[in-house]
């Protein structure tokens, strides 16, 4: 690539943001979101019982199960937590991410837990499952959402109350 080509790029790639970013934020954003919430939701049975249509788990003994496929290495009191803490995890994440609430943050953590979550099913259940179930694709998504501009967070929190701080220091 020369170096006309590469400033060329730059070039391109300054200029959609302004438009593009944030539209980019907000889908990514909720996909993100609507992948956690429903995974929560599954584990509670809101989807319906488990084995039938779309359900994955549908109730939290099965996410636990499940779970401990994932983490053998711990013992079966621990996997529990470790279900526990990934459906508080997820719920958490899922509902700042739809808010737009601490998003830079929301996002880096988004991003690692879909990377140890897919590294751990590619390890234990072969990589076919984590590239089935998207995993490494919402990693990614969670990742552009971290590395994008704050000033790309449209309909978000964060965004309301930076502008108000912004209004309250500048007279």
């Amino acid at each position: 690539m020369s170096v006309s080509d590469e400033v060329a790029d730059e070039v391109a790639t300054t200029a959609v943001p302004s438009r593009a970013w944030p539209v980019a934020t907000v889908f990514a954003r909720l996909a993100l979101a609507a992948g956690f919430l429903s995974s929560v939701a599954d584990r509670f049975g809101l989807w319906g019982p488990p084995h039938t249509g779309n359900v994955a788990w549908g109730g939290f003994a099965a996410f636990t199960a499940y779970t401990h496929q994932l983490v053998p290495y711990l013992p079966d009191g621990l996997a529990t937590v470790a279900a526990w803490a990934a459906t508080v995890a997820e719920l958490t994440l899922g509902l700042t991410l739809l808010a737009g609430v601490a998003l830079r943050w929301s996002a880096w953590a988004a991003t690692a837990l879909q990377l140890v979550f897919g590294l751990s099913m590619a390890l234990f259940l072969g990589w076919e499952a984590p590239l089935s179930a998207s995993v490494f694709s919402a990693c990614a998504a969670a990742l552009l959402l971290a590395l994008a501009p704050a000033r790309a967070f449209a309909f978000s929190l964060d965004r309301l109350f930076r502008g108000r701080i912004r209004k309250e220091v500048v007279p």
